[in-house]
């Protein structure tokens, strides 16, 4: 299964949407290079480059709750946290295969693209919508 951004991920935010799309375009890479090549090397390369990208983007999302006050930010953090434990998870095992298994891809695809799915229709959809609604509280 690949992630693909459509119109039920949008959350209204520029920045989050955009950075959602890059999110999902490293998870494809991610699952295209474990399908083109079982090499362990090239998978964990991989991995790295989508951990990297999602440490900037939470960070970035945290920020932005920061400057808005967000009160719901310690538990958006503790749910950047569950993502953080399975990427760890994808990591150990890589480490004890050979390379990507079809194990490792349903990981994947159930402990990433499910989470960021669901995080994003609501928490992140949240985070938006409070923005939206503070810069714009004199028209309500």
């Amino acid at each position: 299964m690949r992630a693909e951004f459509d119109d039920s991920l949008v959350t209204g935010n520029e920045m989050i949407d955009g950075q959602h799309k890059e999110l999902i375009d490293k998870i494809n890479k991610l699952l295209d290079s474990c399908e083109t090549s079982k090499d362990k090397l090239v998978a964990v390369k991989t991995l790295d480059y989508l951990a990297d990208y999602t440490e900037f983007h939470f960070g970035e999302e945290e920020k932005l709750q920061e400057s808005i006050n967000y009160p719901g930010i310690e538990k958006h953090k503790e749910e950047h946290d569950k993502l953080r434990k399975v990427v760890k998870e994808l990591y150990e095992m890589l480490e004890e295969e050979e390379g990507p298994s079809n194990a490792f891809v349903e990981q994947v695809n159930k402990n990433v693209i499910q989470w960021l799915y669901g995080h994003i229709k609501t928490f992140d959809r949240s985070v938006a919508e409070y923005k939206f609604m503070n810069k714009n509280s004199d028209r309500l």
